[in-house]
């Protein structure tokens, strides 16, 4: 049997990773330099290659409590909806970088309304790997 800690997510470093995100979003939009894309897109890739996320370590240090005394957040979980912002933050990035004005939007609002609605307790990326799960299942049912 698997250690839990090792298994989940302080929700604190989940919501500084969400804010993260959305905060970053919007400084590009704000100021027009989309390098600021780069902080949680780097972030997130080093968080799924080298299962050290930069932001979530530095927020650790700010916990009040032991990590293990606040609500958990499953890991793997986390690791589906950290792929996810990954591919719109790369998206985004890859638009503004090239200068394709429409994919650069389409991705960088998809990924900040996700972090809005998933800092106010609905996980859209949650939703969805639900759903692919029940699709695998009965699938394999037949």
């Amino acid at each position: 049997m698997s250690d839990k800690k090792l298994d989940t997510i302080p929700l604190p470093l989940v919501r500084t990773n969400q804010w993260t995100i959305l905060l970053s979003v919007i400084i590009t939009w704000v100021t027009g330099q989309y390098w600021f894309l780069l902080i949680p897109l780097l972030s997130g890739l080093s968080g799924l290659f080298f299962d050290f996320h930069p932001i979530m370590r530095l927020a650790k240090n700010f916990l009040k409590k032991e990590p293990s005394k606040y609500l958990q957040e499953d890991k793997a979980q986390q690791k589906f909806n950290q792929i996810i912002a990954v591919t719109c933050l790369s998206l985004s990035f890859i638009g503004a970088v090239t200068g394709w004005t429409p994919l650069f939007f389409v991705f960088t609002i998809m990924v900040a309304l996700a972090s809005f609605i998933a800092i106010n307790g609905f996980c859209i990326g949650c939703y969805i790997h639900y759903q692919w799960n029940q699709y695998k299942y009965r699938k394999s049912l037949r």
